[in-house]
Parts: C-alpha cells; structure tokens; sequence
C-alpha cells in the first residue's frame, strides 16, 4: 500500500492535460518575519480552488470501461467533490456525492457546477466520517467504485504531484515544508514525492481535529471523541490507514492551531497577499508564527483550498479579535437609574474602546438590569487598564470566558 516517487511522477503525467500548474508565490510578509524565503503553493487557484482535483482524477482516470459504466460514488467536506464532480465531467462517469450537512453552501452549488449534470448530490449526517461511511455502503450495494478523498495509494500519489510540481520549479527540494492534514493524502503525498530527501517536514492540524497527531500518540489510526468543524476541509475524525504509515515512517512535525489563530491568518491572506482562502486553506501559513526556521532557509507553505463563502468573514473577524485580545465580554449589572450607561462609558471605557455588542439579559427586574456587553479593544494593551477602572468602578462586572455558555451566544 506505500506510495513512491515514481507513483507520482506517474499520476503527474496522467492528469497533466487536466489539473493547473499551480504558482509558487513569494511571501513578503512571512519571509520578512522569519528571515527566510517563504514561497506559498497557490493550490486555491487549481480550477475547483484546491489541490483536491490530483486525486479524484488520478484514481477516475485509472478506471475500467466497465467501471466507468457503473459509475463512481464520493464523500467529502466539500473540495474533493468539487474535484470528483470536474473530474466525471470531464471523463463523462455518472458520479453520487456525499456531503455533510455543515459543508458551505457556496461549495455545494461549486460542485453541482463542476459536475454539468454527471453528479447527484447527497447531503447528510454531521461530519465527513458520516458522509464518508454513507458513501461506502453505497458502493457495496450499487457496484460503484468507491473514490476517497485521501484513504488510496492512487488518491496519495496524484496529492503527491503537489510537491513533484515545486520540486520541479525549484530544480531542488526546499529545506522546510508546511503541510495542512485532515485525512492525511497530502502529506503522504508530499512524503512520497519528497523521496529520501533530507527535508523538514511540518504536518499542520486543528487544534480541535487533531486525527493524526492522536494516531501517532496511539500508534495507530484512532477515531476522535469531538471534532471542531470550523476548518471544515480538515476536519476528519480519523486519518486514513494507508497514508498512516506512510506519515509514521517519516516522523513530520506536528503543529496545532487554534481556530483563532487560522481566523487571523485567514485575514492577514487577504489584506497582505490578496487570497481569498478558506480554513484549512489558512492553516499551513497559520502555524508559521509557531515554528522557527533557519535565516535563508526556503519554506514552502501549501495554501490548499480557496472555497470559502463571503457570508463566514463576519464570523471570522469576530474569531481573530477574540484570539487576539480585543475583543472581550461582560456581563455588566446596571442599576434602573437615570445617568447608569452614562457613567459607564465615561467611567469604564478607554479612549479607544467601543462597545460592539449590547444585549439585555433580563428587564423585568426594577432596581438592576444585567446586560450582556461585548468590549472591542483598540489594542490588546488596553485589557488590563479596561480591567482595573472595571475593578473601581460601582457596577457589577464579570467578565465571560470563553468556554462561558454566554460567550458562545455572543459569537
């Protein structure tokens, strides 16, 4: 089941006609904060936005006549369906998508476009594993032939064209490489491209989909009790047996982000370098803050997936604000009397604090009325000065942390 070099060399020359060479993009920013040359592997701009597309073709293509007939049947978060649904277009193979039910709308109606009438779609169940396994029992029972998303050596291999494609720009490997993993096909991918070359390996994970860096714990593939479903494209409870061992032979870095921190880099992409990227598109470049490199190595970062729908960026800003110390809230008790929020805006507030979130919690009290208050900082520098004119002040203050029932309404 071990995938090898000339497995991907092999899946490049086959979905060559297909699959856009994607750029490998300089990176001011980063190379500038790391002293080294961050160049980013533009995957969002394959034509379905993510890498998702090497896979699903390489194993499609491969297909018998017969099989082709039969059809095929799929699971994903979202991009690999899109890569599926271009992939039977293009091959003219009658394909069923499984969805979950949290994938974004915008990617579902991407897919049902990419598919030109080849594609149904199937949307059901809370996660990736639950689409993953309605997708399985289909193919048991239809005849049609299962295409994962990660979990084969033909979906491993065409993932690994990925690093063949930088390794062929670069005319050499890079010395640091920054890998976003969900079910793991990209990073065995990009092991199996990278051969017996003496590279830093960093696989990158969701601090709340941690699949792979649990598996490594147990040394085995293990399935998740929770799951964190913010970076939908890498949230897999379990990461996939055949690019495990292929992961465990080479010993990758492992690095968790929290949502927070993939919510600011997801900012930071767009503001700085002009890319529009989803979640786990964020996550590789998101765990550079987290890792030191040596001054003048060069670090290549996959941005993997640009499928992100517009409506989420207000659910974003509010995510980065909050990890970054300025945005806070409070549960505030105000006396029913004349003059009370007037004081304290006057008392309480700094210069460059503004409040973003006003609710009464109950007003059928007639001496006090709690309100729930959301405090945007003008920096985080602001907290502790806000917290002691807090500490003098009259009113009853608390402040909601975030595992707060509260704080969560807010969000």
């Amino acid at each position: 089941m071990s995938v090898t070099r000339a497995d991907v060399a092999a899946a490049a020359e086959r979905i060559d006609e297909v699959v856009v060479r994607t750029p490998l993009q300089y990176c001011e920013r980063w190379s500038t904060a790391l002293g080294a040359t961050v160049l980013l592997k533009r995957e969002d701009q394959q034509p379905v936005r993510s890498y998702k597309i090497r896979g699903a073709l390489n194993i499609i293509s491969q297909l018998t006549p017969e099989q082709r007939w039969a059809g095929v049947v799929a699971a994903s978060a979202g991009n690999h369906a899109q890569g599926v649904a271009l992939a039977c277009a293009d091959l003219q193979v009658k394909a069923r998508i499984y969805l979950p039910t949290n994938t974004p709308r915008q990617k579902r109606d991407r897919v049902a476009a990419f598919g030109k009438g080849y594609v149904e779609l199937v949307v059901g169940g809370e996660s990736y594993d639950d689409a993953a396994a309605a997708a399985k029992a289909d193919a048991a029972r239809t005849g049609a032939t299962l295409v994962p998303a990660f979990d084969d050596p033909r979906v491993v291999a065409g993932q690994g064209t990925v690093m063949a494609e930088v390794i062929d720009e670069l005319k050499d490997v890079p010395d640091v490489v920054l890998v976003p993993v969900g079910g793991g096909g990209l990073l065995a991918g990009t092991i199996a491209a990278l051969g017996d070359s003496r590279v830093r390996v960093v696989a990158v994970e969701p601090t709340g989909a941690a699949s792979l860096k649990a598996a490594l714990d147990a040394g085995t593939p293990v399935t998740l009790d929770e799951l964190d479903r913010f970076a939908d494209g890498t949230a897999v409870r379990r990461v996939g047996d055949v690019p495990f061992p292929i992961i465990k032979d080479a010993a990758p870095e492992i690095v968790l982000v929290d949502e927070g921190a993939i919510c600011v880099e997801m900012l930071e992409l767009y503001q700085s370098e002009g890319i529009i990227a989803e979640p786990s598109g964020a996550l590789a470049p998101a765990a550079l803050g987290q890792i030191e490199v040596e001054r003048g190595d060069t670090v290549v970062v996959i941005i993997s997936g640009g499928n992100n729908d517009v409506s989420r960026y207000a659910d974003v800003v509010e995510r980065a604000l909050v990890h970054e110390g300025r945005k806070h809230y409070f549960m505030v008790e105000f006396s029913q009397e004349p003059g009370a929020l007037r004081r304290f805006l006057h008392d309480v507030l700094g210069p460059d604090d503004d409040i973003a979130l006003f609710e009464y919690v109950k007003r059928n009290n007639r001496e006090f009325g709690p309100a729930l208050v959301g405090i945007e900082l003008g920096s985080a520098d602001d907290y502790e000065p806000l917290l002691k004119r807090m500490e003098a002040s009259p009113l009853r203050i608390e402040h909601l942390p975030p595992d707060s029932p509260l704080f969560g309404f807010a969000l």
